[in-house]
């Protein structure tokens, strides 16, 4: 009765960590930028500089700070070779991959809808 119940906390906090990981990791990549550098990647691997031209507007350290936070979440990898000067390349992971899927389901999503949205956008706006 009493390893049931430990059982139970244990289950009980585990999913507790994974929906509190789940709320973390929809923050950090529930922004602009990550999802359009999730799309620009796609399954291609790019430089640092190639990565800027796709992502239209993005700075230097936007562009950083959301490369270094899908690395640290495990959605792309980065790859340093050894040349002078070192060359960088950025790769999605298997679970960017299958985010970047849920990605392009809601890009999708937009255009089914986008004269629905303009729409109702204009009704509001007026």
């Amino acid at each position: 009765m009493v390893s049931k119940q430990v059982s139970s906390l244990s289950d009980e906090a585990d999913l507790r960590r994974a929906d509190s990981l789940a709320r973390e990791i929809f923050s950090d990549v529930a922004n602009k930028w990550a999802l359009l550098i999730i799309e620009a990647l796609g399954d291609r691997t790019l430089r640092f500089s190639e990565l800027r031209k796709e992502v239209e507007g993005i700075s230097h350290k936007m562009l950083t700070q959301n490369l270094r936070m899908l690395e640290r979440n495990g959605l792309a990898e980065r790859k340093v070779h050894p040349t002078v000067p070192p060359r960088v390349e950025y790769t999605l992971t298997r679970p960017g991959q299958a985010l970047r899927a849920t990605v392009d389901l809601i890009c999708g999503w937009t255009h089914e809808y986008f004269g629905h949205i303009e729409s109702a956008r204009r009704r509001f706006d007026t």
